[in-house]
């Protein structure tokens, strides 16, 4: 007469001769008939026997203790999955653009936002929750059946490559063949993360109705195995942990680069559409070394360039680059130009830019049209010319000529001709140059600023200028776009190099490690708080028109 114990709440039927036990009774009383009439059960009885686990080696740890781990251990599964997606997204979103560039220019637009934001991070999650599910499933009843289950990682598969496109903004979409880049979809790639977040979510749907057709109870489903943590996994538990501490390590030594991010730890929580860099307050402030360093950075006369404009904005005027009536429209409530530019868009003008407090954001406006519509053979290599080449801050933000998108003009005219050895001049000096409002060289020129730099570098060297004049140009013209940032530099160099303002070497400083904003924060901004220098009175300076 066989034996029906309970194990793991069902039913299991023993052979009382030789103790084996069976899922179903028939082979239970086979292997009781064979065991009389032999004095053993023969091999094909025993295959279907459920193995039984040598007691010397079952866990000892207590029941809570066991369900707490069980939740850890897949809990940590689920994290290791999700982080390593999101630095999967991050590595593809990096190859032609940044989370800074895209805060910076959708956050005005709180409708594509917020909803881009809340389904990226949530098929980050969801793509955590399904590999544990499948861990899950594969633990306690195998591996899934590809040709009956595959619906759940095709779901997935698809799920990561629609997340990643508007991510990346163009670098898959072209791989597949989609011309113009998030611009082919009315909502700008929306509709590829809604797409995403619902194939995230279909697999969770099909592997839980999976289990639960497993978990039948009429005997005609397999048996489960114990899925539960036991010791054996203690390695593995350890290990998961240590993959979660460095991805978070990795994570968080790549975000911190982010000119936004190390911008909100320097100063607290900042606004994101806010694409500043806080100007510090150019008066006297009562402290000897920061009004003595600030009258060097900004001196009251202005900066006096041995660059001209020459015919430069008057071309770029007649081919539509700048929009006369969009142009000078932006300017109607700021009382219009100041006198020296008045007609700078009309007639060639011979002299020297003289740049000063009061008139440096319009040179910004002037010169980036310059810098980005202006031909140079390099540009072909540069990290903006591809299928993103209308989403960034100097293109997309360019909408004062006669196109919407001012990718339409980039590298297009030749307003500023240069020799072969000229364009090698600019394009070098250009990759070793940056600006604080962003974490890229001028040659990648994603934002305003840069492109305007690259337009002043042009108009220098096909003036004859050498390089170290032209790195002279740059300092001096990013230190009036961005004053509180060189003030503090020049205060870190005065008070821990010991080296005066007018001293110091032009292509140090506009350089990675002084100019880059993850460098300016980490070198300069650092240091000068330490020594208590920091300037307190701020005001705004951004890269829009």
């Amino acid at each position: 007469m066989t034996k029906i114990i309970q194990k793991e709440n069902r039913e299991l039927y023993q052979c009382e001769e030789c103790g084996f036990q069976y899922a179903e009774k028939e082979w239970a009383e086979r292997c009781e008939a064979l065991c009389k009439e032999h004095k053993s059960c023969n091999i094909e009885i025993t295959a279907h026997a459920i193995p039984q686990e040598d007691e010397s080696k079952q866990d000892v740890l207590k029941p809570e203790d066991i369900e707490f781990l069980t939740k850890l251990f897949y809990g940590l599964i689920g994290i290791v999955s999700s982080l390593t997606f999101f630095l999967v997204l991050y590595w593809v979103l990096r190859l032609d653009s940044a989370i800074t560039n895209i805060v910076t220019n959708t956050y005005s637009t709180p409708l594509y936002f917020w909803p881009y934001v809340v389904l990226t991070l949530g098929a980050i999650a969801l793509f955590g929750v399904n590999i544990s599910l499948l861990v899950y499933r594969w633990r306690k009843f195998g591996p899934p059946k590809f040709k009956t289950e595959a619906g759940g990682g095709a779901g997935t598969l698809v799920g990561i490559a629609a997340s990643a496109c508007p991510v990346c903004g163009s670098t898959i979409l072209s791989v597949i063949g989609i011309a113009g880049g998030l611009a082919a979809f009315p909502l700008q790639g929306l509709e590829l993360k809604a797409l995403s977040f619902g194939l995230m979510a279909l697999p969770i749907w099909l592997t839980r109705r999976d289990l639960k057709k497993l978990e039948c109870g009429d005997g005609t489903c397999p048996v489960p195995k114990d899925h539960r943590f036991k010791e054996s996994d203690r390695p593995w538990l350890f290990a998961l942990l240590a993959v979660v501490i460095a991805l978070s390590l990795v994570s968080w030594n790549m975000l911190k680069t982010e000119p936004i991010i190390a911008k909100a730890l320097s100063r607290g929580i900042v606004n994101p559409s806010d694409n500043t860099l806080y100007n510090a307050n150019t008066s006297q402030t009562g402290n000897k070394l920061i009004d003595e360093v600030t009258a060097k950075v900004l001196p009251e006369q202005g900066f006096r360039s041995k660059i001209v404009f020459s015919d430069s904005m008057v071309k770029l005027a007649q081919n539509g680059v700048i929009d006369r009536e969009k142009f000078l429209a932006i300017y109607q409530d700021r009382g219009g130009l100041p006198a020296e530019l008045k007609d700078v868009l009309d007639r060639p003008s011979q002299g020297p830019l003289h740049l000063t407090r009061q008139n440096a954001n319009y040179y910004v406006n002037l010169l980036w049209p310059l810098g980005l519509a202006n031909y140079m053979s390099s540009n072909r290599e540069s990290p903006i010319n591809g299928k993103s080449l209308f989403n960034f801050a100097s293109t997309g933000g360019w909408d004062l000529g006669k196109e919407e998108n001012g990718g339409a003009y980039f590298n297009k005219f030749k307003i500023v001709e240069l020799t072969l050895e000229q364009e090698a001049l600019v394009t070098k000096i250009a990759q070793n140059a940056y600006r604080p409002c962003c974490n890229n060289s001028t040659f990648y020129q994603d934002c305003n600023h840069g492109s305007a730099l690259l337009g002043l570098l042009q108009l220098g060297a096909a003036q004859g200028l050498t390089e170290d004049e032209l790195y002279r140009e740059a300092l001096a013209f990013n230190s009036f776009w961005f004053p509180h940032n060189y003030i503090q530099t020049a205060l870190y160099f005065k008070a821990v190099k010991n080296t005066d303002w007018d001293t110091v070497n032009p292509r140090v400083v506009v350089g990675k490690d002084f100019s880059s904003a993850s460098g300016w924060y980490a070198n300069v901004d650092s240091e000068i708080k330490k020594l208590g220098l920091v300037p307190q009175d701020r005001s705004g300076s951004n890269c829009g028109v």
